[in-house]
Parts: C-alpha cells; sequence; structure tokens
C-alpha cells in the first residue's frame, strides 16, 4: 500500500458498561476502552494492514497516556498527536441496551482534543497519506473545527480523497441548528459522504435515500453511501448505484460498527490505489461494500470498539466461516 489514510478530530475514552439493558444513570461498573470515532475508523485501516494516522490533541494525564498506548497498539501512527496540560482528555460513558445499541453521556467541554487549532496543522501531516477522514463530533465551534478546516483546504491542495461521516451525536449539540449548519457547511468538502438511515432525515429533511441523492451529490461529493444497520448498504455515485447485503450475527455491542465498516471501505480504496471516485464501477464498489460489511458485522460481535476491530487474519477466518 503506497498511501495511507490520515483521520483528524476527537480519540477519547469510551467507558463501556458491564451490564446491559438499564439506563446510563443504573449502571454501575464500566470497562475502560480507546476510542472516538476518527481514531476508530483509523484503527479499522491499520488493523487491516493499511497505513494510517492520528490527528488529535490530548491531555497530558494518564487517560491520554492509554490512549497513545492503544493507538500505537493498533497500528496507528500518532507522531502527529499533540498534549497539553492545559486541558483533559475527553471521557464518553455508554449505556448498552438489550440489543447492544448505545446511548451517550460525554465529557468534554473545552477538552484537549477541541483547543488544538488551525496554527497546529502542517502539510507534512498528510505526507504519504490518500484519504484524508474526519466527522462531525469536532466540528463544534472550537478552534479544533478551523484545525478542519485548514487541514481539508491542504488534503484539497494535495489532491488527496476527503471522506466525511457525520456520525451525529446530538447530546453534545446544545443547539440542534447549529449541528445542522456545521454539517452542511463540511459536506461539499467530501468526496466521499457516509450517512446512515438513522441520520438522513435531520441532515436532508427526506426519508428515501434517493429523494436525497440531488442534495448529497453536489460540490466535491462524488459518492454517497448509505448504511442501514442489519439491512446493509448502498453506494451512489452520479453514474452507477451497488447495494450489498448485511450478514446475521449475534450482536454484542455496535460501539465503532460504523466506524469499522467506513474504515475498511476506506482500506479498500487505499489497497486498490483508486485516486478517482469517478472510475470506480459498479463491481468495485459491491467488492467494497460488501468487505466494509462484514467487517463491521465482525465488530458487533465484540465488545468495545477499537479493540474489537479484527486483524487481517483474524477477519479472513470470520469472512472464510461465511464463504465470503
Amino acid at each position: 500500500m503506497k498511501k495511507g489514510l490520515c483521520a483528524i478530530g476527537e480519540a477519547l475514552i469510551d467507558f463501556i458498561p458491564e451490564e446491559k439493558g438499564c439506563r446510563l444513570k443504573d449502571v454501575g461498573h464500566f470497562q475502560r476502552v480507546a476510542g472516538g470515532a476518527p481514531a476508530n475508523v483509523a484503527g479499522a485501516c491499520a488493523k487491516l494492514g493499511g497505513l494510517s494516522r492520528m490527528i488529535t490533541q490530548l491531555g497530558a494525564d494518564a487517560f491520554g497516556d492509554y490512549i497513545v498506548e492503544c493507538l500505537e497498539k493498533a497500528g496507528i501512527d500518532t507522531d502527529y498527536i499533540l498534549r497539553t496540560a492545559d486541558a483533559d482528555t475527553a471521557l464518553a460513558f455508554v449505556s448498552l441496551t438489550a440489543d447492544g445499541n448505545r446511548d451517550f453521556q460525554f465529557y468534554r467541554r473545552n477538552s484537549a482534543d477541541l483547543m488544538l487549532s488551525p496554527k497546529h496543522m502542517k502539510k507534512e501531516m498528510l505526507k504519504d497519506c490518500g484519504i484524508l477522514h474526519f466527522c462531525s463530533v469536532s466540528l463544534v465551534e472550537s478552534p479544533m473545527k478551523h484545525a478542519h478546516e485548514t487541514l481539508i483546504r491542504y488534503a484539497h491542495e494535495e489532491q488527496l480523497l476527503v471522506c466525511f461521516d457525520p456520525n451525529l451525536r446530538f447530546s453534545l449539540w446544545g443547539d440542534k441548528i447549529a449541528l445542522y449548519q456545521s454539517v452542511h457547511e463540511f459536506m461539499p468538502h467530501a468526496d466521499i459522504l457516509k450517512i446512515s438511515d438513522e441520520e438522513l432525515s435531520f441532515i436532508t429533511g427526506k426519508t428515501n435515500i434517493e429523494d436525497a441523492l440531488d442534495d448529497l451529490l453536489k460540490g466535491q461529493t462524488k459518492l454517497v453511501i448509505y448504511t442501514k444497520g442489519k439491512e446493509g448498504v448502498c453506494a451512489y455515485t452520479k453514474t452507477c448505484k451497488a447495494e450489498a447485503a448485511g450478514l446475521e450475527v449475534e450482536c454484542r455491542d455496535t460501539t465503532g460498527a460504523g466506524d469499522s465498516f467506513i474504515g475498511a471501505f476506506l482500506y479498500c480504496l487505499l489497497r486498490d490505489e483508486v485516486q478517482s471516485i469517478d472510475v470506480l464501477t459498479q463491481a468495485q464498489l459491491y467488492e467494497y461494500l460488501s468487505f466494509a460489511n462484514a467487517y463491521a458485522a465482525y465488530t458487533v460481535t465484540q465488545a468495545g470498539a477499537l479493540d474489537a476491530m479484527a486483524d487481517a487474519q483474524t477477519f479472513a477466518k470470520f469472512r472464510s466461516a461465511f464463504k465470503l
């Protein structure tokens, strides 16, 4: 693989409950795991054997130390992760329903990652990278939002593909209008847009993905990936459509499912040295969607996010069991 993945945004500690089926206030015991959607995406790519790099800022604290150790263990380049004593590493507490779905409580007001600013961004951060990936959690009004703007501009100048997964977390936004505006501000700057069935109505005001495509495939955006959980996934360019069915697995924890999906999909693009979305065929899209779907299916059979993701050998065995 000649080029790698660069992810910018939050890296944090997820506290995963040991009990399922109860509200967050009733959870008595948690397990600490490293997480954050951009870090998870970088982890999926790295675990599959790709090159990946994380751009963020952590507190000069024990939680920050733990995150760096976990990212490095996963094979992620942490050379551009900054540390500060002026703010703390972000935390998230998760509650799981009986079917493995989640409810979040974040502790990241004025956290270290939000203090990362444009002055910290350098073009060299994108060295040897073919794709820049980001999400919406770090797009609240903060220095980090403007750091995103700078690095995305550098990515365009260096002719990288840019991928945006809104990954909406409403509890982090006191004003949903501000969230809507921020997502729409950044969408046109992404070559690849991943959106889930749970997010479609909020982002587009429509309930059918095909009715929303004219609103999504504009600006820089050339590929829309629409995930539907266990129902599978569709992908749309301006010239073709591909669809892949979901896999039936026993779901233990959905944390990181969407991150592992898009990380695996981007890994496929990098593996095959795809530099232009316009050249993708329906057959290629189907192959990549099926690969990423299977990778996400494995992830939900495990607890946690980054730690739950399979390495290449484990994933090969999992796919073989499904005769994929």
